[in-house]
């Protein structure tokens, strides 16, 4: 679907440059995770899929033509949902989501179907009638993720898409987004929560200083040597035990370790029942998507 080939982009008076020779192959189908520090470059490659900025080098397709090309043949293909609330505080959500498909170009009989269509989706059927600016923090964000339903887009680019809002409210706008792939959208996802890409993404790159440090299946990319264990205990890991395998303490009751080798494992399982650790949980060979980010980053998605 998407081809980002090269991709340099440099901001007036920088030192170095925004994007440096940024390379994507990006499917059709599923939920592509774009993660990066802050200052990574990964909001201004979204501002140019968008169109509101233009590369300086390098090249982007979009199904197979030209972006600019793609874009100007059809203009709601591709939709941007920024992480600020996009919509007119004041108006109701009906009328919002009624500006903004008109702001679309559809006309009055599409632009139902698709408002419809939009607040099903969203589950917003019981304020459509309420000013946005009375709507709580998660339905704001639904509000934002109507707007740019309402184009059926083939590629949607959702910006931090659930920023403030409360835990239930963040697993309905997970699930929503996890199910859009089965309705023809592909979704670019940039997020803070390593979690949520996890839990949705099947697909990521990491960049950091405008470049692409890995991409890849995520399952792929958290394969790692079989040497790395992750445990969740029933009860603290004992100091010499933790000592011992250089354990690095998670919180709850969570540790990562490092074995001398795959054969101690069974040793360490015995430690663990002398000790009287019950294993809630236990991971070999795979990191999480935070432990692989700060290996190759050196830093913490926020900084």
């Amino acid at each position: 679907m998407l081809r980002i080939e090269g991709v340099s982009f440099a901001y007036r008076d920088a030192d170095t440059p925004a994007l440096d020779g940024v390379t994507l192959d990006i499917p059709a189908g599923g939920v592509y995770g774009l993660l990066g520090p802050n200052g990574a470059g990964k909001t201004t490659l979204i501002s140019i899929l968008a169109g509101l900025q233009t590369a300086t080098g390098g090249s982007i397709a979009f199904n197979g033509r030209p972006l600019a090309e793609a874009r100007a043949a059809e203009p709601r293909a591709i939709a941007l949902v920024p992480q600020d609330y996009a919509f007119y505080p004041m108006l109701t959500v009906a009328e919002n989501l009624d500006f903004f498909g008109g702001a679309l170009g559809l006309e009055n009989a599409e632009r139902r179907v698709q408002i419809a269509s939009a607040v099903a989706f969203t589950r917003l059927e019981q304020v459509v009638g309420k000013p946005a600016e009375q709507l709580s923090g998660g339905l704001r964000r639904r509000l934002n993720l109507a707007i740019g339903l309402l184009g059926r887009p083939q590629l949607l680019l959702l910006d931090e898409p659930t920023v403030g809002v409360d835990p239930q409210s963040r697993r309905f706008l997970l699930d929503a987004i996890a199910g859009l792939p089965a309705s023809g959208t592909t979704v670019i996802y940039t997020s803070h929560y390593m979690e949520e890409v996890e839990a949705i993404c099947q697909r990521v790159a990491i960049v950091d200083h405008g470049k692409v440090l890995s991409e890849g299946a995520l399952d792929a990319l958290l394969r790692c040597d079989e040497s790395v264990v992750e445990l969740e205990l029933g009860s603290e890991l004992p100091a010499e035990l933790a000592a011992r395998h250089s354990a690095i303490a998670e919180g709850g009751m969570k540790y990562r370790l490092q074995l001398t080798s795959p054969a101690t494992l069974p040793r360490l399982l015995d430690d663990l029942t002398a000790a009287g650790c019950a294993v809630q949980q236990l991971k070999v060979g795979r990191e999480n998507l935070e432990h692989l980010f700060m290996r190759l980053t050196k830093r913490s998605l926020r900084d």
